[in-house]
């Protein structure tokens, strides 16, 4: 009697191989690898706002991203929305006051003026230890793909002046937040990474 449940135990157990093994093996699809698309829709036109500061700049920074380069203008008190800004492609950086042309590398130039002075207004001293047609302190843009230089202009009743090398005219934001400036210049026109 062992031996014919033995016997029956064996079938049952090849059985339900071969019933398994029938049954087609069905592949899930891969889920499609999705290109992130990047917003280009900035535009190249020049953006401003015409509110002021006298909280003076104290700061100005770089950083890559995937779909554009940023800078960041720093300045500490000053609120969410109360930040004057002009920004806009030239065709040469002239510096305000003395009209003396400041050379910029780069396929275009977007110059960058804020309104905030880049010193104490009390007693003149400089808050950003930038100077004139030199290179922005502490911005390094090796490796980046759309930035290519970064000069400061100078500081000129009350407005502070930028000039920012880009590979070429390309889409741009400026976004104001709480004590800082945001430009975000895009990396191409169709919005591919």
């Amino acid at each position: 009697m062992l031996h014919h449940r033995t016997i029956c135990a064996t079938l049952l157990l090849v059985g339900t191989a071969l019933a398994t093994a029938a049954v087609p093996a069905v592949a899930t699809p891969a889920a499609p690898a999705r290109a992130t698309a990047c917003s280009t829709g900035w535009g190249s036109l020049a953006k401003s706002d015409t509110d002021s500061t006298t909280m003076p700049l104290r700061n100005i920074r770089t950083g890559r991203h995937d779909c554009f380069d940023r800078m960041v203008v720093d300045l500490p008190g000053a609120g969410r929305g109360d930040i004057g800004y002009s920004v806009q492609y030239v065709d040469r950086l002239h510096q305000d006051g003395s009209g003396r042309a400041i050379p910029v590398a780069g396929g275009a130039v977007l110059e960058v003026r804020v309104a905030a002075p880049s010193y104490a207004p009390e007693t003149g001293e400089p808050t950003y230890p930038a100077r004139a047609a030199r290179p922005l302190p502490g911005v390094d843009l090796t490796g980046y793909r759309t930035f290519r230089d970064a000069r400061f202009a100078g500081s000129f009743e009350g407005d502070s002046q930028v000039g920012l090398g880009v590979r070429a005219r390309l889409p741009f934001r400026v976004l104001e937040l709480q004590d800082r400036l945001v430009i975000d210049v895009a990396h191409n026109w169709t919005g591919t990474r």
